[in-house]
């Protein structure tokens, strides 16, 4: 290169430093003046409002309102909250032993773990608590739920509402250990089957633990149950992926506006066994480091996955230390399989008019391949290559299962049914059509897109005074509507007949029990089965293109 090629070249970085620089420093000066105004304004406030104010519950309500324009998994934590976050990714603490939903004025019980605290002091799920020691409930103003922490071996009483019986226990704390793996066991036909519940730091070991033994015990093929798992660690969805893919391969891919955040992640270590049939098994609730397993075995075409659309949270978050203990999580980049699918599915840069996240349309999705050549699409989370019905989460069954109607219909039915033998359950038509008068009488309310475009369609008419001209029509389209969502139900019967079952199964006999249900009954493991038994016919969905 001559003189005048090289001070091109000296002149040409000079000035990409040179704008890089006017751009930070732009940037830099912008954070400066917002943070400056914000300041001023929440110290006037603060001075000159008429009433008193509460600067750390106006600060808490301002940070979440500014977070909440970005998406639901940029947080901010509090010293409770990142201390949630170090149990639940190390999967010991001391506590109760049981899964709580926070209420308005009682802490419900959705789940006692079997042979924990609060199952050997007779809570179940359902139970209302509204007292805790000597404080109430509905008194206490922060979070209720600290109030069951404690020292191991210390003792509390609990005041709790059962069917509408007020009723009292005293409850020991102690060391709770969340299995990864909560389940496997070897069916009949050899086929090996493993549940991942989560993806805590003993993730990886445990499924591999598991592998060894049901091989030891014979396993000629493989089930790994991911449904119902919402992701966890980054690090673990790799060494669980790597369990059955040779070492050295692509396993996920972060991308970023943000260089640095940029990145490949490899398998790292030797694997277990890269040969062994295997059948992955999602549904709507699989999401984030499920659906980075999911993704790689897809697209190495290491295993067939079967049940639903998997939840399409690709979004990761990396928290940062802030002050005074508290935590900032944000959102730093977006997952890609090794075929380059992204898997989140609602774009939260492009929101509609009611400020809802964009879900990318069918007709939108992008073709990819996988390593045998094999059609794959995008469009977020991971697509099965066998869908069951079983396994789908429609619009009516999101809304039953978010309003508690199932969990509540689970609860009735177990203080009035005597239920001793497992296996020879099944809800029957009579069960389903309680569920219907339940529905009913529940206060559970449904409304599909189609009615709230009507009622913006009325609400325009109204303001433009041509109500009295389509008011009937507006009725009979409505009346129609119903009619539609009561067929709905009736539709998506055998998906809530599988969640009414896994929820009052779960009353008699534990989460474990479920699982020994499941292994007899459940109709994504049976398809499992079927799959693995037909080998030209796993080799077939492998190998086409």
């Amino acid at each position: 290169m001559g003189k005048l090629g090289k001070r091109a070249g000296v002149l040409a970085i000079g000035i990409v430093i040179f704008f890089s620089s006017i751009s930070f420093k732009s940037d830099f000066f912008e954070i400066a003046k917002q943070i400056e105004i914000f300041t001023t304004l929440f110290k006037e406030i603060n001075m000159n409002y008429v009433d008193e104010t509460n600067p750390p519950q106006l600060m808490d309500t301002a940070i979440k309102a500014m977070l909440q324009d970005l998406d639901p998994y940029t947080n901010y934590w509090n010293e409770q909250d990142v201390e949630a976050a170090r149990i639940n990714n190390s999967g010991e603490y001391t506590g109760i032993g049981a899964t709580i939903k926070m209420e308005k004025d009682a802490i419900t019980v959705v789940e006692p773990y079997k042979g924990y605290p609060a199952d050997k002091a007779g809570l179940k799920a359902g139970d209302e608590i509204i007292k805790i020691g000597n404080i109430n409930v509905s008194d206490f103003q922060e979070d209720a739920g600290e109030l069951l922490n404690g020292a191991d071996n210390s003792t509390v009483d609990f005041t709790y509402r059962r069917q509408g019986e007020v009723k009292t226990t005293t409850l020991t704390r102690g060391s709770v250990n969340l299995e990864a793996v909560p389940y496997y066991q070897l069916l009949e036909d050899n086929s090996g089957y493993i549940v991942l519940s989560r993806f805590n730091a003993k993730a990886s070991l445990e499924t591999a633990r598991a592998l060894k033994d049901l091989k030891n015990q014979g396993a000629e093929r493989i089930i790994l149950d991911l449904r119902g798992n919402p992701g966890g660690l980054l690090s673990e969805a790799i060494n669980v992926s790597n369990i059955f893919v040779d070492k050295g391969e692509l396993i996920v891919t972060t991308k970023s506006v943000i260089e640095k955040y940029n990145k490949e992640y490899y398998s790292q270590n030797e694997p277990v066994d890269t040969r062994i049939p295997l059948v992955v098994l999602l549904d709507g609730r699989s999401a984030s480091a499920s659906e980075i397993v999911a993704g790689a075995v897809q697209d190495m075409d290491r295993g067939v996955i079967i049940g639903a659309r998997s939840f399409g949270k690709g979004l990761v978050q990396r928290p940062k230390e802030l002050a005074y203990g508290t935590q900032l999580k944000v959102t730093i980049s977006r997952y890609y399989t090794p075929s380059g699918r992204c898997i989140q599915a609602l774009d939260y840069r492009s929101r509609d008019e009611e400020g809802n996240a964009i879900r990318t349309r069918t007709e939108d999705y992008n073709r990819f391949t996988t390593k045998n050549g094999r059609t794959v699409f995008d469009g977020g989370g991971i697509l099965p290559d066998i869908r069951l019905e079983t396994s789908e989460y429609s619009g009516i069954t999101q809304a039953l299962l978010v309003q508690d109607v199932i969990f509540d219909f689970a609860t009735e039915y177990y203080y009035s049914h005597n239920v001793e033998n497992l296996q020879d359950f099944s809800l029957t038509e009579n069960d389903f059509e309680n569920f219907r008068k339940f529905i009913k009488s529940s206060g559970f309310y449904y409304q599909t897109n189609t009615e709230i475009e009507l009622e913006e369609v009325l609400l325009t008419a109204q303001k433009e005074g041509f109500e009295d001209k389509i008011i009937q029509h507006y009725k009979n389209i409505s009346s129609e509507i119903e009619q539609h969502k009561i067929k709905e139900l009736e539709d998506k019967k055998p998906e809530i007949t599988s969640l009414l079952t896994d929820e009052i199964i779960k009353r008699y006999f534990y989460k474990e029990g479920l699982y020994d249900y499941y292994v007899v009954h459940n109709p994504e493991i049976i398809e499992a089965q079927n799959v693995l038994k037909d080998e030209p016919r796993y080799s077939e969905i492998l190998k086409q293109s």
